[in-house]
């Protein structure tokens, strides 16, 4: 089948190379421009990086709604357009130039957690299961017929750049398992039942600071939601510390927010009278190490109340 796809960081990576390897001819790579990265040197998308290696031709437009786009779309005449993380929302002129349609790689089993950060939401609503979504796609963000749906369960530990690479990786097979239907016209769409819709928006800097007046479990799904970015943060001798992963703990006598040094870490105390263990973090302008190093660094003793 000749595929167009449109995808940008390393979840849509996997997808394309699925493609690939099934022997899909892919007539063209759409992804967004590249960005300035350390010391301002411009930094390829990683779906870029893996479709030069492979030697498929690239395409960076600024917008998909500019003429120039949709020209260089029509001339590749794809008959499916294969979309995953592009971070583009596509015109109605671009979506039907392909007599197949646009299909959209979906984070989630929807209509639950439409919207950018369906996995990191997930996570941080503390739900138990996930998946993908492989549907058509509509005017309204992630609110077109579906085709076929993979289901997950949530680690009870696993963070969200876990849960990233084992969603790429069940995007790309259902996605594979998909198209032979969607080519020979047998593939179902089940409309979206718009009342169980929900929205994941994006994540931003000002979710990281932890309130420790919450309960223990949500504090854990703050932690595990938020990596690798922007992270969980706490306050540790004054500044700024990101963290990075964090075990729960027992019952604690402490007011919600007191610190202590442990020998597994750093036990946190939250509103349900619970604790948490703060097991790897990232102080302000440091390096990510244990905390157990970061204690041992500052010679503070287990049991100690730390500010």
């Amino acid at each position: 089948m000749r595929i167009a796809f449109m995808g940008t960081p390393e979840f849509a990576v996997a997808s394309l190379r699925a493609l690939v390897e099934h022997g899909h001819e892919i007539v063209g790579v759409f992804t967004q421009p590249d960005k300035p990265g350390n010391r301002k040197k411009l930094t390829a998308p990683p779906v870029k990086e893996y479709a030069l290696s492979v030697g498929l031709p690239v395409y960076q437009p600024l917008s998909m709604r500019a003429p120039e786009a949709a020209e260089q779309l029509r001339a590749l005449a794809p008959e499916l357009t294969v979309v995953a993380a592009y971070g583009q929302i596509l015109p109605e002129e671009i979506l039907r130039i392909p007599a197949h349609g646009s299909i959209n790689v979906h984070g989630s089993v929807l209509p639950r957690y439409r919207g950018a950060a369906p996995i990191n939401r997930a996570i941080l609503n503390g739900e138990h299961e996930t998946g993908i979504t492989i549907m058509h796609m509509a005017r309204r963000l992630d609110a077109g017929d579906i085709i076929s749906v993979r289901t997950t369960p949530i680690g009870a530990d696993e963070d969200a750049e876990q849960l990233f690479a084992r969603l790429a990786a069940l995007g790309a097979s259902l996605l594979c398992d998909t198209i032979p239907a969607i080519a020979d016209g047998t593939a179902t769409r089940t409309p979206q039942n718009e009342a169980d819709a929900t929205y994941a928006a994006m994540l931003s800097r000002e979710m990281s600071p932890i309130d420790f007046s919450r309960s223990a479990e949500e504090v854990i799904n703050q932690v595990r939601a938020l990596v690798p970015w922007p992270c969980a943060s706490m306050t540790l001798d004054g500044k700024t510390a990101k963290v990075w992963h964090a075990l729960r703990g027992g019952e604690t006598a402490d007011a919600p927010g007191t610190r202590r040094a442990a020998k597994n870490g750093i036990v946190c105390a939250c509103g349900d009278g619970r604790s948490v263990i703060v097991t790897e973090l990232q102080s302000e302008g440091g390096k990510r190490m244990t905390a157990q190093a970061w204690l041992n660094g500052r010679r503070i003793a287990a049991g100690t109340e730390l500010t």
